[in-house]
């Protein structure tokens, strides 16, 4: 049954304590090589800022590192934070990625802003934080992409002429909104899981009832995203647990700091408060030895109707991170 779902990565370019941006970046490089060794279907990078923890922040420009240094997996954005950006400008970014690694390139998009909001209004003066806004932004956008933009002086067209679209997700974390446009538009849905653990599949059945066919999606397609910690032993998926649920609660508490060594807090105790926020992002979260990480896996897979779940590992160790990969790769079968 796990050979039938399909693995990919989210890699956030974390950077630990102790370490640099630059590390971060050569990591995740490291990592898409390695990905594709094991057999991951695609690798997907993030738009974050104001934050000295996580270095992704231009997804569009670390594309083409990874693309280059790959030859077959699938490289995208998970996601263009798009309301920071101008919708033309998002297209022709695209479509150069599309002219120089025809069929491999993803745009996923999401509305959120990626950051504070004082920082996205500075990316993007005109973003007025809205629905409309963001929906018009997706009708350009297909515009652009498909050759139908004009003004009274004549055509608009985003450059290159790409022969190939890159195949469009909508990032979504809850019922309605987002997964009502990824159906709309005839675009991928991906379940930010990692983002909302209390997401749950009723916005897959809105998707799936409402989705209208799309030359890139004939058929409605559905992937889960979530943070996932694999090792080999139980104690060791527990001592990385801990990490995540204690960086979480400092997400929680505004402060995105590169993250510990997680022998730093093996005697913290959590607070009945931080036991009780935990309990609540337990959802987020995926974590155990391989067997147990792919039960639980599958069982998501099959509530949400994915046909590709993509994990996303924060560990303050790269060794563990890859090592995580490894095993779920061993573990699904990948080839």
């Amino acid at each position: 049954m796990s050979a039938s779902v399909k693995l990919g990565i989210l890699d956030q370019s974390i950077v630990r304590k102790g370490g640099s941006a630059a590390q971060a970046i050569a990591e995740t490089i490291e990592t898409v090589k390695l990905a594709e060794r094991l057999g991951y279907n695609r690798f997907w990078v993030s738009e974050h800022h104001n934050s000295t923890m996580i270095a992704g922040s231009t997804p569009e420009v670390l594309m083409v590192k990874l693309a280059d240094v790959t030859s077959t997996i699938r490289i995208g954005s998970g996601g263009i934070m798009l309301p920071n950006h101008s919708a033309l400008k998002v297209a022709e970014n695209f479509r150069m990625l599309e002219t120089l690694f025809p069929g491999r390139i993803d745009l996923g998009m999401g509305r959120a802003p990626g950051g504070d909001r004082i920082t996205a209004s500075m990316l993007n003066p005109s973003n007025t934080f809205s629905e409309e806004s963001y929906v018009r932004q997706l009708e350009h956008l297909q515009a652009y992409f498909y050759d139908e933009a004009a003004t009274s002086h004549g055509p608009l067209l985003a450059v290159p002429q790409s022969d190939t679209i890159p195949l469009q997700w909508i990032l979504s974390s809850s019922t309605g909104g987002s997964s009502a446009l990824a159906a709309k538009y005839g675009m991928g849905l991906v379940v930010a899981r990692f983002i909302n653990g209390h997401a749950d599949a009723r916005m897959v059945e809105q998707y799936i009832q409402s989705f209208k066919p799309s030359a890139l999606f004939p058929k409605p397609k559905v992937m889960l995203s979530i943070s996932v910690l694999c090792a080999e032993t139980e104690e060791k998926a527990a001592l990385l647990r801990k990490l995540s649920d204690y960086t979480l609660l400092k997400f929680e508490q505004g402060r995105f700091e590169p993250m510990g060594d997680p022998a730093e807090i093996a005697d913290y105790e959590f607070s009945n408060e931080e036991l009780a926020r935990i309990h609540n992002n337990r959802g987020r979260i995926v974590s155990g030895t391989p067997d147990n990480v792919r039960k639980q896996l599958m069982a998501l897979a099959n509530e949400f109707r994915a046909s590709e779940i993509i994990v996303t590992t924060m560990t303050w160790s790269h060794a563990d991170r890859l090592r995580s990969f490894e095993l779920l790769a061993a573990e699904f079968g990948l080839r």
